[in-house]
C-alpha cells in the first residue's frame, strides 16, 4: 500500500470526506508509522487509536471507523503539508518529511504553551491547530 502524503494534503474537501466515509485501510497505520520511522504503537497513542481495534481491522482487511480514519488522514496530511512547505522553499532534496514530522511532534513549542504538538493530534481541532502552526512556520510567523 502506497500512501501519497502530498496528494492527500492537496486533496479537496470532497475527496477527503469520501476517504473518511469509506474508511482508511487499517493497515495504513502501520505504513504511516514505518514511513515516519516510529512504532505503530507510538502512532496509535499519538492519534488516540485503540490498538486492539486497529490490529483486528488490519488482520481482517477492514477499514477504520470514520473518526479513526479522520485522525489517520490528518496525520498523513500533516506530513504532506510539510513536504509541500519544503518543496516551496526550493530545497527539498534529501529531506524526509515523515521522520521530520515524527521528531517535531515530540518537541516542546512556545506556541502550544510549552507542550508538544503530539498531544494535540487526536481531536480534529487539535490537528487543525498543529497544521496552523506549520502554516505559520512557512510564513515566518512562528512563535
Amino acid at each position: 500500500m502506497l500512501l501519497d502524503f502530498l496528494a492527500l494534503y492537496r486533496a479537496d474537501a470532497m475527496a477527503r470526506i469520501r476517504i473518511i466515509k469509506q474508511g482508511m485501510p487499517a493497515r495504513s497505520v502501520k505504513v504511516i508509522a514505518g514511513r515516519m520511522s516510529i512504532s505503530k504503537a507510538r502512532l496509535m497513542t499519538t492519534l488516540g487509536l485503540a490498538r486492539a481495534t486497529v490490529d483486528r481491522k488490519a488482520r481482517t482487511n477492514m477499514p477504520l471507523s470514520t473518526d479513526d480514519s479522520a485522525r489517520v488522514l490528518g496525520m498523513a496530511r500533516l506530513v504532506g503539508q510539510v513536504q509541500e512547505m519544503v518543496a516551496e522553499s526550493g530545497e527539498p532534496d534529501g529531506f524526509a518529511a515523515a521522520p521530520w514530522v515524527a521528531r517535531w511532534l515530540q518537541c516542546s513549542l512556545p506556541a502550544l504553551d510549552g507542550r508538544c504538538p503530539s498531544v494535540f493530534m487526536d481531536p480534529d481541532d487539535g490537528q487543525s491547530l498543529v497544521s496552523n502552526i506549520v502554516a505559520r512556520m512557512q510564513r515566518g510567523a512562528y512563535s
